[in-house]
């Protein structure tokens, strides 16, 4: 069977290299729908199929929006880039996304949608799962648009250039577009096949229209929740369409479906607690018992830069974990963290010790850490001009320094996995009120006893969340499911959305805190001693196996109360008109009917 997995992959790969080669990068480009008659392209089922792979050729997410698409602005992540919208320097001239080119995939989309049924000899079951994979691709499209935009004008057929009347509306509501989008999901969800042909191969499926529809139908269940008016143009939100309860229900039912097919389950074998998380993002093949979507690569053909960016301190981001989020990790017996006396000033061997979480030695270093170094394996240390708060990440990385400065990483990247679908699950449970002992058992119980960690239930809500998340939630079991979201999804690409639709985008503001490292004083990378790192106001002398960080010539670390480290290279700013884009001035001036977001006029 794995071996067939690997067949549909590869043909699936060569497929989309084929089809982006010829002609021109762009399938879309390459095929011209505009200037060919529907009845030269739909003739049969292969040519459905060739057109629906052609989505999935220009349109899923490639290795960056996978591994640090969250990187511009999530609380939980320092970095060396800040971009110039989070520093307050942002107006609408600067805002781009609304070109032709950025609407393109829309057209194709609605080309197709709106001939696939000319297709001949072509069965009615058929034919609905591909306009469900073309309404799933169109959902994809707009939902995008709608978390940058808000309110955008909604077209569901192909615009001629000629049609001023339709290329010169305004925009429509963004409920009317969340109620077409929904109508959209529902129709993949319930049409798309889910049969073995379509699954587990990089097919857009059933399975994956569902875990699709519960994101968005969170989403914006909860941004309608804790947001009092609807951002666009600050007015209280509509009840011509879904409420937020509606949106929550409809996650609800979408995670249910995929949860009771049986299809997709939370591998866990005891004795892999230690490797079997980071197995899902480090490997050189897909575990399709839990993975519903990836993005494949193979040795030696088709492999990525992702090891490398990682470990880079010039090509990546230098992407390392913040203490305040790193608090959040439970210890194996289910205690907090933050109840320890003098947890703000533990060492890092012992505040990085094998009692925590299991997921936190998969996700960055601690000194049990080992990798291949000059092709022999021995214990590593993290690599301050990456890590600048001492928590450098490895959830994506594979173990081996000659792929550090190279593209040849060939670990397959999920970008669906049933852990999300879980999660979804539990906390639009909670949101509506309906969470209890049954569904923590099905969710939360499940992802901690993979990691190691007690799954008993809490008895009380944990204050450091509650501050955490500004007193914006007491409520135990919806505080534990937004610790586990954060900790099992970190660096997936999801929290940034979470952090708009708490209305929490303030936490972006907060200081970007490491380990504990009081000045002059060598602290301890691995647990003999072996390696160490010390800050000092000026180097003037080093010792053998220790880093040093040099505060007279990086202007940008220093300490805080606590003696720990802290990184900052540009202070980030938020502000209520953030949780949306501005409508760019350019679109406007050849537009006139487009209006401006109003926090943004």
């Amino acid at each position: 069977m794995k071996n067939d997995m690997k067949t549909t992959a590869i043909r699936i790969f060569v497929c989309a290299a084929f089809l982006s080669s010829v002609v021109s990068c762009s399938f879309f480009d390459m095929m011209a729908p505009q200037k060919i008659q529907a009845d030269e392209w739909f003739y049969n089922e292969n040519s459905l199929r060739i057109y629906a792979n052609g989505f999935l050729n220009e349109y899923t997410p490639d290795y960056g929006t996978i591994c640090w698409g969250d990187e511009d602005a999530a609380d939980c992540i320092a970095r060396t880039l800040t971009s110039s919208f989070y520093t307050g320097s942002w107006s609408p001239n600067d805002q781009g996304g609304w070109a032709s080119s950025s609407w393109k995939a829309l057209y194709n989309i609605n080309y197709f949608l709106v001939h696939l049924r000319e297709t001949p000899g072509v069965s009615e079951e058929v034919l609905d799962h591909y306009e469900g994979v073309g309404r799933f691709w169109r959902a994809w499209f707009y939902f995008s648009k709608v978390k940058t935009f808000g309110a955008v004008p909604w077209y569901d057929e192909p615009i001629d250039s000629d049609d001023m009347e339709s290329l010169y509306k305004d925009r429509d509501s963004r409920e009317y577009v969340m109620h077409r989008i929904l109508e959209d999901l529902n129709y993949a969800s319930e049409h798309c096949l889910t049969s073995g042909a379509y699954v587990n191969n990089g097919q857009i499926n059933g399975y994956i229209a569902s875990l699709f529809k519960s994101r968005v139908c969170l989403f914006e269940g909860t941004y309608r929740k804790y947001h009092k008016v609807e951002p666009s143009f600050q007015k209280p939100w509509s009840t011509e369409y879904e409420s937020a309860d509606d949106f929550l229900r409809e996650a609800e039912k979408a995670c249910t479906f995929i949860m009771d097919s049986g299809q997709y389950t939370i591998v866990n074998t005891p004795a892999n607690v230690r490797t079997q998380y980071r197995a899902l993002f480090n490997s050189g093949s897909v575990d399709y018992r839990e993975v519903l979507w990836a993005r494949e690569y193979i040795d030696g053909t088709i492999m990525s830069p992702v090891t490398w960016y990682f470990n880079s301190s010039t090509s990546g981001h230098c992407w390392s974990m913040t203490k305040k989020f790193l608090n959040t990790y439970l210890h194996l017996d289910g205690s907090r963290h933050t109840d320890k006396p003098g947890y703000e000033r533990l060492s890092y061997v012992d505040e990085l010790s094998e009692d925590r979480d299991a997921r936190l030695a998969q996700t960055i270093i601690t000194p049990t850490y080992t990798k291949l170094q000059s092709g022999k394996p021995g214990p590593a240390v993290p690599n301050f001009l990456i890590a600048r708060t001492g928590y450098q990440v490895i959830k994506w990385s594979i173990d081996n320094d000659a792929l550090e400065s190279t593209s040849l990483s060939y670990n397959c990247l999920p970008i669906m996995r049933y852990a999300e679908v879980l999660l979804n699950y539990a906390e639009a449970r909670a949101e509506l009120g309906l969470f209890n002992e049954n569904d923590w058992n099905r969710t939360i119980a499940v992802l901690r006893s993979r990691a190691g960690v007690s799954a008993k239930m809490p008895e009380t809500e944990d204050p450091y969340l509650v501050s955490y998340f500004k007193n914006t939630v007491d409520d135990m079991y919806l505080l534990e499911i937004r610790r586990e979201r954060g900790i099992e999804l970190f660096m997936e690409g999801r929290r940034f959305d979470d952090l708009c639709r708490w209305h929490l985008g303030e936490l972006i503001e907060d200081t970007w805190e490491g380990m504990y490292l009081p000045e002059g004083q060598p602290q301890d990378l691995l647990a003999d001693g072996s390696k160490k790192v010390c800050l000092v106001e000026v180097k003037t002398s080093e010792q053998p196996d220790t880093q040093y960080l040099d505060m007279s010539t990086n202007q940008y670390i220093g300490l805080n109360e606590n003696n720990c480290l802290v990184f900052e290279m540009a202070r980030r700013i938020w502000t209520e008109k953030m949780y949306l884009r501005p409508i760019p001035v350019n679109a406007i001036e050849v537009n006139n009917n487009l209006t401006q977001n109003v926090l943004w006029q």
